[in-house]
């Protein structure tokens, strides 16, 4: 199982990806929206957590990006700074599950990481 995140933010990248391989999981960085269709292309994701401060994100692509390239579609989780509520409910319109608030989403990763990394039944 892996996980793939969109995340430009490398010190946030390096957490998510140390707290994935304490849990015994592998995580990639993609810098862009482009770097992470191909990575998923080449090897499905179980999970894609998105940075919604990513410049290259484009939130009404997304769902339809990933099924494109990904036989299943993975989960995705995304987070964001909680002041801008409005992209929070966006990502949720979008289809992502969980949205959370960056200080929740750095809280949760390490009791959450496995759930979501759980393929979606």
């Amino acid at each position: 199982m892996s996980c793939l995140v969109l995340c430009d933010d490398l010190l946030f990248f390096s957490r998510i990806s140390a707290t994935a391989e304490t849990l015994g999981f592998s995580a990639r960085a993609a810098k862009t929206m482009d770097a992470l269709k191909a990575f998923a292309r080449n090897e499905p994701p179980t999970c894609v957590i998105i940075d919604l401060a990513n410049p290259t994100l484009k939130l009404d692509c997304l769902m339809n990006d990933i099924r494109e390239v990904c036989p299943h579609m993975p989960r995705v989780v995304a987070f964001g700074a909680h002041v801008d509520a409005g992209l929070l409910r966006a990502a949720r319109a979008a289809g992502c599950d969980p949205v959370l608030p960056r200080s929740k989403f750095t809280s949760d990763l390490p009791t959450q990481l496995r759930e979501w990394l759980q393929p979606i039944s």
